[in-house]
């Protein structure tokens, strides 16, 4: 049991410092409950049985009929259609955005869903003047809450029917929390509509252009190339290799045309006029050493980057456009250099935004977060390819969307089909979610590499990893004594402020680790510690299942709260604000709801 609670203290301290992703955690900690099986009673099958996992399984399927919905292009109907229609009333058009992005959330993959919402929330902005900060992190809330309408809202709600099938013998069924799902939600969304949306701060003005958004006035500037300079005769890759300075050519105009990337093999000639992307030092060191002199009009507008093109293909059109880095990609950790990122794809990066913080020094050696947003200027064409490209959220909508709209009936009647076969338990979920995915792609609403691309293989390798951990807790006894503590320490507390209290313990750690593992170790606990005060254990595993889905005290804590942070250009303290009290009404909802719907005794 002892070193049970080892291994569980070093997984903890791995999630939340992180030194490897944390999918990888977890598959080191199957490794090490296998291979000191006499201590931990989890052997080699049950230590890899997370792999077979019914959850496990189930999830995946999951990420595919979601990307089949997704390929549809019909939320983006619906959200233009509510662009729309309610787009110059603040609060319809926070509404509405709550609305799409809970009700959707309850059917989809929240993360994807969050991924549609960023471009269409700054659609909205710029029609209305709304500062996007102030819908983006009730659009993340919304996606989490909304979760809970369903079983199949979010991973953990799997895991968690899974856990709960084993140890009490009773799983969830499809619409086995929806009531209490659709009060909470309503909740969030009339917190959000009323306090939450006092709280939130405006981090972005809609009145400021991208370069002054992301301060670039001093970052970006123009000289002209003189006839002894040591750069004339060099193409812009060998000029920026010499050079090893922290300078980027972003645009190179000769007599009246312009040229952008790629740019890495075009000739620097004298009289050419470079703009660049660089710090008043090494602008200095420049001019000094390298035969170049400021151009008399140095100032550079978002205009001047966003050029047409002066050859005859219009995809050389450049615009200025920001990605968030997808958290879920395997590029975090990476860098723009290691990327070779320019080269890579086309694209000039001039800023990044990390929360409220910009970047511009040495960005090329920063480490990529997930939530950066890159402020990048490209052709349409590479644009477009940003859109496709599931590393990247691109946080405005394409102009030209390629969707499969014909499909949208035969998604829907596909996603609907599967549901109704769990909900009126004609088949497990597990069968009919893999059904669903052989209609999915016989119908051509996934292609059959898009079904692989769509699945987030880090969840997966994550819930494989931590299912025998929650294993090995039961079997040596971990669960039981932790509760027993837990037990003694409150004392002769009511049942509801019990429950309550795992709530809200549950919340708090999920701040520190996925919410995955948070499930995992605290259901087996509040099973124990409900069966010794005598109280309905399912209702204590519900707690812990609403609480895992309600990280909103940190833009860590959450995917969606990640996705946001950096479009919404929000501080680290913004989600506390705002989260904290919107968490504490939760906790006495939620625990209040169960008792209502579930009762307290067993």
């Amino acid at each position: 049991m002892l070193l049970v609670f080892a291994i569980i203290g070093l997984a903890l301290v791995l999630f939340v410092t992180e030194p490897v992703p944390i999918d990888i955690t977890a598959i080191g900690i199957m490794f090490l409950l296998i291979v000191l099986e006499p201590w931990t009673q989890i052997d080699a099958s049950t230590g890899v049985g997370g792999f077979s996992s019914s959850a496990t399984i189930t999830v995946l399927a999951m990420f595919i009929l979601s990307e089949g919905i997704r390929r549809t292009g019909l939320i983006n109907i619906i959200g233009a259609e509510l662009v729309d229609r309610f787009g110059d009333d603040p609060l319809k058009q926070l509404l509405a955005v709550l609305g799409l992005s809970g009700g959707t959330a309850g059917f989809i993959n929240n993360t994807p869903v969050v991924a549609i919402m960023i471009p269409m929330v700054n659609t909205i902005s710029e029609k209305t003047g709304i500062s996007p900060s102030k819908l983006l992190i009730p659009v993340s809330y919304a996606a989490m809450l909304g979760g809970m309408l369903t079983l199949i809202g979010t991973s953990t709600n799997i895991l968690a029917s899974d856990v709960s099938g084993r140890l009490i013998d009773r799983p969830f069924s499809m619409f086995e929390f929806t009531q209490l799902g659709a009060i909470v939600l309503l909740t969030g969304v009339i917190y959000m509509a009323t306090v939450g949306r006092l709280l939130i701060p405006e981090r972005i003005k809609m009145d400021d252009e991208l370069i002054e958004g992301f301060q670039m006035a001093e970052y970006l500037t123009e000289v002209v190339v003189r006839e002894d300079s040591p750069l004339a005769g060099k193409t812009v890759n060998q000029a920026l290799t010499e050079l090893d300075l922290d300078v980027d050519i972003v645009q190179l105009v000769r007599d009246e045309q312009v040229f952008t990337e790629p740019l890495a093999r075009k000739e620097i000639r004298p009289d050419d006029i470079l703009v660049l992307r660089t710090d008043r030092e090494t602008l200095l060191d420049l001019v000094d050493t390298e035969g170049v002199d400021l151009a008399p009009d140095a100032e550079v507008t978002d205009e001047q980057l966003e050029v047409e093109a002066t050859r005859a293909d219009p995809e050389e059109d450049q615009s200025l456009v920001e990605i968030v880095v997808s958290p879920e990609t395997p590029l975090v950790g990476e860098t723009l250099e290691t990327l070779n990122f320019r080269q890579r794809y086309d694209a000039t990066v001039l800023a990044i935004r990390r929360g409220g913080r910009v970047i511009h020094a040495r960005m090329d050696e920063r480490q990529l977060r997930g939530g950066d947003t890159l402020l990048i200027q490209a052709t349409d064409e590479t644009v477009q390819r940003f859109g496709n490209d599931r590393n990247f959220v691109l946080a405005r909508e394409l102009t030209r969307p390629e969707f499969r709209e014909s499909r949208i009936p035969v998604a829907l009647g596909i996603v609907g089909t599967v549901v109704a076969l769990a909900a009126l338990e004609v088949m497990p979920i597990l069968v009919s979610a893999l059904g669903g995915i052989v209609a999915m792609v016989a119908t051509g609403c996934v292609k059959p590499n898009e079904a692989y691309s769509s699945v987030d293989w880090s969840v997966i390798f994550l819930l494989a990893g931590l299912i025998p951990l929650g294993v090995a807790m039961e079997r040596t006894g971990a669960a039981e004594w932790l509760a027993s503590v837990i037990v003694v320490y409150s004392g002769s507390l009511e049942p509801i402020i019990v429950l309550g209290l795992f709530y809200l313990a549950t919340a708090l750690i999920t701040e520190l680790i996925s919410n995955n593992a948070s499930v995992v170790l605290m259901i087996p606990v509040a099973i124990e510690a409900a069966t010794q005060i005598g109280a309905n254990a399912f209702a204590f595993v519900l707690a812990v299942t609403f609480a895992a889905s309600t990280s909103m005290l940190s833009p860590i804590g959450y995917q969606t709260n990640l996705m946001v942070y950096g479009p919404g250009g929000y501080k680290f303290t913004d989600f506390f604000r705002v989260g904290a009290p919107l968490q504490l009404i939760l906790t006495v909802v939620t625990a209040v709801g169960i008792a209502y719907f579930w009762g307290l005794q067993p």
